[in-house]
């Protein structure tokens, strides 16, 4: 019973995550986001105590079950897993577990460096080590350019039959660097994934904090040597490799109460419980004193104790497609030279954006308008950035504040966000159609702040030369005139960021 609860509880939590990177419509940002808020690190750094809190209580009260139901990795990692073992059963062949003894130093020198890393500001290996962000990064890069292309071919199939069930989305490439990293990651996680949960058990900075926790859990994985055989059937099904069935002892600090092992033991010798009073278990002679049947209904009891736990900690912690409208084929933009980077709304400043972020790029795939995608700059690597060839910063959306779990992207109000100043657009003369005398004033014309002006560049003269001017201190830097200025490849008009946002 623990182990069929354990399993439905991964299973929605996984899809809730992944259907958080790879939704098109804003559903799951509006009704799911506290999944990505109880995310462990995510919620250290954005000092969410509710959902950090509850992890941890969760842990001292039943062991590592954030790694077996929360964590998205984790559960990506017994997907590997299990269909590794369908494969081998498949071809006539089991594949087994054994014990393998801990390796505290491997697992502590990562953490070390883990931390190390995280005060020191180098984010770029916290962002590569974290479970969850790990994971999103192989959502995003992945597995959303397949959905939206599912979403596509739904969208034009439902449009042949005059209907329209389906919006179709722009798809659009993000970067070799990105898509090599979460290539990497999921070869390497995949790897040791066929051997269950040797990744969690070495690597994993949030495994290894949890699993010191776990050590004093109050439930936990317990061998009642007075009916334990030896047999070995638990240690052949324990994908962490840490019960130790000659000694009858299980390493709780590697167990992520998968329940695998309970349900291989013939001799009722292993249950999910608490511990009995010294005199309790001297009178009976056994480590524990519970039957296998009682033992079951405080397993049961006990897991459905913690999803409420955790259920409640989560309630705590809480496209529009761009149309030119022209037969003609459009040349795309490139990306131009910008005197300094831009950051979304809200990210306040680099360093604050430097020191929060882990780079899971929710932001990325959830922004509707197409302006952010992953830094290829080692400084702040694959953290957000942003760019006008594909949209602009809509000042009606707040996406990317509204699904950040680390608070690297504030949420700020959309009354806010529009006199927010994250950026300054400038003019580059040679580029632009007036300067040639021809019609345009589009970046005037489509400026939410009233920041641009068509003005005569040559007053003097008989026949005066007119030209876009930008008032820098009613610029917002949302780059509507960046985006939807008709030049191509380079726009007569781009924005750089700021040093600091303010609000203007």
């Amino acid at each position: 019973m623990l182990k069929t609860l354990r399993r439905i509880l991964a299973v929605i939590m996984f899809v809730l995550v992944t259907f958080l990177f790879v939704d098109v419509t804003g559903f799951a940002a509006r009704w799911f986001s506290w999944a990505a808020s109880l995310q462990f690190i995510p919620a250290l750094l954005a000092l969410n105590v509710a959902a950090v809190a509850v992890v941890i209580v969760a842990t001292l009260l039943f062991g590592r079950l954030y790694c077996s139901v929360v964590c998205p990795l984790g559960i990506f990692q017994d997907i590997v897993s299990h269909i590794r073992n369908a494969v081998s059963r498949r071809f006539g062949k089991r594949h087994f577990y054994t014990f393998h003894r801990a390796l505290p130093w491997l697992r502590w020198s990562f953490f070390a460096l883990f931390l190390a890393a995280l005060v020191a500001g180098i984010m770029v290996i916290p962002a590569l080590l974290e479970p969850y962000s790990a994971y999103g990064r192989m959502a995003t890069n992945l597995l959303a350019p397949l959905y939206s292309w599912g979403n596509n071919l739904l969208a034009a199939a439902a449009a042949s039959a005059d209907s329209y069930a389906f919006s179709g989305v722009e798809c659009w490439y993000r970067g070799n660097t990105a898509l090599l990293v979460s290539v990497v990651t999921f070869a390497i996680v995949g790897i040791f994934a066929l051997d269950g949960r040797t990744y969690c058990n070495s690597f994993c900075p949030v495994g290894t904090l949890l699993g010191f926790i776990s050590r004093w859990s109050w439930f936990k994985i317990r061998v009642d040597e007075s009916r334990c055989n030896h047999c070995g059937a638990c240690s052949r099904f324990c994908k962490s490799h840490c019960i130790d069935s000659p000694n009858s002892v299980v390493d709780a600090s590697r167990c992520v109460v998968c329940g695998n092992c309970l349900g291989h033991c013939r001799q009722g010798a292993l249950q999910f419980s608490r511990p009995l009073p010294k005199a309790v278990a001297a009178k009976t002679g056994t480590a524990s004193s519970t039957t296998p049947d009682n033992a079951s209904e405080t397993s049961r009891r006990a897991f459905l104790i913690t999803t409420a736990t955790m259920a409640a900690g989560a309630a705590m912690a809480q496209a529009e497609k761009k149309v030119d409208g022209g037969l003609a084929v459009i040349e795309d933009k490139t990306v131009p030279e910008r005197r300094q980077r831009i950051l979304p709304p809200g990210a306040e400043s680099e360093g604050h954006l430097h020191q929060h972020c882990t780079a899971c790029q929710l932001c990325i795939s959830q922004c509707p308008n197409g302006v952010l995608r992953p830094s290829t700059d080692f400084s702040h690597f694959m953290q957000p950035e942003m760019g006008y060839e594909h949209g602009y910063c809509r000042p009606e959306c707040n996406r990317c504040g509204e699904v950040c779990p680390n608070n690297a992207i504030r949420l700020v109000d959309l009354a806010e966000k529009c006199s927010t100043k994250i950026g300054t657009a400038r003019v580059i003369r040679e580029n632009c159609l007036m300067n040639e005398r021809k019609l345009c004033g589009n970046c005037a014309h489509h400026c939410p702040a009233g920041a641009i002006s068509i003005v005569p560049l040559n007053p003097d003269d008989e026949t005066p030369k007119y030209g876009p001017v930008v008032d820098a201190e009613r610029c917002i830097g949302c780059g509507a005139c960046e985006n939807l200025c008709p030049v191509r490849p380079i726009s007569a008009i781009i924005v750089d960021g700021i040093q600091q946002q303010r609000t203007i």
